[in-house]
């Protein structure tokens, strides 16, 4: 995978054609070892039913959803933010599943969609974005480079998907 990136909001009405894109990668980064929600085996039964899930959250307005895609159109990264939260944190995103494609890591493409991610929830009107990660992960270092600023870390927090205990640090942004 090398080439052009683009990094693109995906319209309501155009999510769930996405699915099978974000499927391949999401399975890549969970059997890749990353901890974001889902155990081994991920199976693609799992990986497209959180999809469409996702897909459907997009068309009710409850999220964002943001995608990488190579030259020749295929999903290599996304990045989400929840919008839907309780009406007296209007101004708060909640940040979610940043994943990029092994294949295409160490290419900015993760700089890319954060840096996409706060100029659409700046559009949205937050000013406040709020995200948790892998403790001692290459994400946590991207996200200290962003600006993020660490709130804490909660020792045994997660899983990995092998069912290792990990840490979690929290991170928030003002925007």
């Amino acid at each position: 995978m090398t080439g052009d990136v683009t990094v693109r909001r995906v319209a309501a009405d155009e999510a769930e054609a996405c699915v099978d894109g974000l499927a391949e990668v999401l399975i890549d980064c969970v059997e890749g070892g990353a901890s974001v929600s889902f155990m081994l085996p991920m199976t693609r039964e799992k990986a497209v039913a959180f999809w469409r899930g996702v897909a459907q959250g997009v068309a009710r307005g409850e999220r964002v959803l943001l995608v990488a895609e190579d030259e020749e159109g295929r999903i290599i990264g996304t990045v989400q933010m929840m919008t839907s939260l309780p009406e007296n944190q209007p101004h708060r995103g909640d940040v979610a599943k940043m994943l990029v494609h092994r294949g295409a890591r160490r290419r900015g493409v993760a700089q890319r969609l954060m840096a996409a991610l706060d100029e659409v929830a700046r559009a949205e009107g937050k000013t406040v974005l709020v995200l948790d990660t892998v403790t001692g992960g290459d994400a946590e270092r991207l996200y200290e480079r962003a600006g993020w600023q660490r709130v804490g870390v909660v020792p045994k927090y997660a899983l990995m998907p092998d069912g290792e205990f990990c840490a979690t640090t929290f991170f928030y942004k003002h925007l």
